[in-house]
Formats: structure tokens, C-alpha cells, sequence
């Protein structure tokens, strides 16, 4: 197995165990450091740049084209699909840590961020939309 796919496994099961403390315990310490600095998203980064610089970089991709995009995938190596991945772990979990913040300032019950953070985690902006929408709604049941 190469430094790739060990690397992204390890980042797999980390990001997983990252998640938990959002869910299943938001008031504890350990869960308030993680959201007030992004060490997480920091050190995703750090894989992120080990995938991109062993593969090359992303030499002539094209991003200004679904084509592009769509070649950029199809050709992939392991490493620059494994760099796109990082990309989403780093930011779906940052947005998870904002929400969480912005949820507990707002004093919005912890059950309610549950289905907008656990979608944030699998589906990204799915995530981000139920938490707005919730999130207005609590604001305006407390009115």
C-alpha cells in the first residue's frame, strides 16, 4: 500500500473521529477547543499539500469549464483524487465548527444542529442549507 492511500485512510478515520465531539458532546472542552481554532482544517491542509506536491501539482487543469473539470477528474492520479477529498474534509468540517459556534451562541438546542451537521458531514452544502433554514426558524420562534 503506498504513502497515498495510507495517508488517506489515516485522514478518513481522523476526520471521522473529529466529527464525534461535534455531535455527541458539544459543551466539553475537548469540543469547544476544536471549534474556536481550526486545527483540524490546519492539518488537513497539510495533507492536502503532501497529495498535490507528490503528484505534480494540478499542472493544466481547467477549471473554467465542466469539461475541464470533468478531464480533471477522469485523469486523475490516486494523489489528486486524494488532494479533491482533503479539499472537502478541510472545508465541510470547518463549516461544521462555525455552525456549531453559531448554534450554541444563538442558543439554539444542540438536537436541532444534529440533522444540519451530520448532512454537512456527508453532504456539504445539503448541510449548510438546513442549518440556515433551521437556524432562521429557531430565530424566529424565539420573536
Amino acid at each position: 500500500m503506498s504513502n497515498t492511500y495510507t495517508l488517506f485512510s489515516i485522514a478518513n478515520v481522523f476526520i471521522l473521529l473529529n466529527w464525534l465531539p461535534l455531535l455527541f458532546a458539544p459543551k466539553s472542552t475537548l469540543t469547544q477547543k476544536l471549534i474556536h481554532f481550526p486545527f483540524i482544517p490546519l492539518l488537513l491542509s497539510f495533507f492536502y499539500l503532501f497529495f498535490l506536491i507528490s503528484d505534480g501539482g494540478l499542472g493544466d487543469a481547467d477549471f473554467t469549464s465542466l469539461d475541464g473539470i470533468l478531464s480533471l477528474y477522469h485523469n486523475a492520479s490516486p494523489a489528486a483524487a486524494a488532494a479533491g477529498w482533503m479539499h472537502y474534509l478541510a472545508f465541510d468540517y470547518w463549516v461544521g465548527c462555525w455552525m456549531l459556534r453559531d448554534g450554541q451562541k444563538k442558543n439554539i438546542i444542540h438536537g436541532l444542529l444534529l440533522l444540519p451537521l451530520l448532512c454537512t458531514f456527508m453532504l456539504g452544502p445539503v448541510g449548510i442549507l438546513i442549518y440556515a433554514l433551521a437556524s432562521e426558524g429557531c430565530l424566529r420562534l424565539k420573536k
